[in-house]
């Protein structure tokens, strides 16, 4: 059965998003890309552009599920405050398209897409291109990045939902 994906790289910068059809163990890329609010806003500004940028996104491309980077804690804790709301943002878009949501720590997809979890940049952007037969790097890296949410995602076994606690659906 095909099903589209869609992986977000939440950022208040720079979110990444890409669109991924899964048919069994192939993978073809639809979109990719980024919304880049205009870094002068107020942040409340800044997240309405991101919303309204997934939602854009979502209308057009209809994808089944989200699968979206899980911020990790930093030593600024506004900057993982500001992270958690970008996040919060993309949910929400999903979530009043009716799709279900499920995260990923950041480890996580390296460690699938790279083999290991402290794969770099230039790493993850790669083994996209290869497992997407790119012709060419997918950039910027938070599109490579978004990407390989997808892929990581897509590669889940079946999914048992959230009523016995095993999956990672938000």
């Amino acid at each position: 059965m095909k099903k589209k994906i869609i992986g977000i790289d939440p950022g208040t910068r720079v979110t990444g998003y890409g669109i991924v059809l899964v048919d069994g163990n192939s993978f073809e890329p639809i979109d990719f890309g980024c919304i880049r609010p205009p870094p002068d806003l107020l942040l409340s500004d800044r997240y309405q552009i991101i919303y309204e940028g997934l939602q854009a996104l979502l209308e057009r491309h209809s994808p089944h599920e989200m699968a979206i980077e899980m911020p990790f804690m930093s030593k600024n804790p506004q900057s993982t405050l500001k992270l958690g709301i970008a996040m919060g943002t993309a949910i929400l878009a999903a979530k009043m398209c009716k799709m279900k949501v499920f995260g990923y720590a950041p480890r996580e997809v390296k460690s699938f897409i790279a083999g290991t979890g402290k794969a770099g940049k230039f790493q993850v952007q790669n083994t996209v291109a290869r497992l997407l037969m790119l012709s060419s790097l997918p950039t910027p890296h938070d599109a490579a990045d978004a990407l390989a949410i997808a892929l990581c995602h897509a590669s889940q076994p079946e999914v048992v939902y959230f009523e016995n606690q095993k999956t990672k659906e938000l």
